[in-house]
């Protein structure tokens, strides 16, 4: 398996051949969000991935929910559009370089248990106070706070 290496801003990122669009889901229960640690770089994420042909994005975002961590959520809401071109994610496996475009959605908890996939080696519900003590790229904790933060939806402004 290969590994994903996420770059924001750096020189030395390789460039960006490929966009492809991805979902996630902030989902706050109890005081506490939903998280993964991610297999193939040991980062805490929330979950979320690649969108496939034949679904609508916020169907992906309840997929790769139910595929990382066993958990059945509802999107109520968009949380942010992210797709700032200074961040773009290497992945080593077939040397993909993405730039960053990811919908991330609120969920709403309907049922499950956190259980771990293929992707992610620990599921959990992070309380609030302890999201910033994880290991967690800039992207992650900078989409968590927004969302914890805010209600509204935040777009990437033109030209950042």
């Amino acid at each position: 398996m290969g590994k994903r290496i996420d770059y924001f801003d750096d020189p030395s990122a390789p460039s960006a051949n490929s966009v492809k669009p991805s979902a996630s889901a902030f989902v706050l229960r109890d005081g506490a969000v939903l998280l993964t640690c991610r297999s193939d770089n040991g980062n805490w994420s929330m979950p979320g991935g690649a969108h496939d042909p034949g679904e609508s994005l916020s169907m992906t975002a309840v997929r790769e929910t139910q595929e990382e961590t066993g958990i059945t959520i509802r999107p109520i809401g968009v949380s942010g559009i992210y797709t700032d071109p200074r961040h773009v994610i290497h992945y080593t496996s077939n040397d993909e370089v993405r730039q960053e475009f990811t919908v991330v959605y609120r969920g709403e908890y309907l049922s499950g248990d956190p259980t771990p996939s293929s992707e992610t080696t620990i599921v959990e519900w992070v309380p609030v106070d302890r999201i910033s003590a994880l290991q967690m790229d800039r992207s992650q904790s900078m989409r968590i706070r927004w969302a914890l933060d805010q209600k509204d939806t935040w777009i990437d402004p033109v030209g950042s």
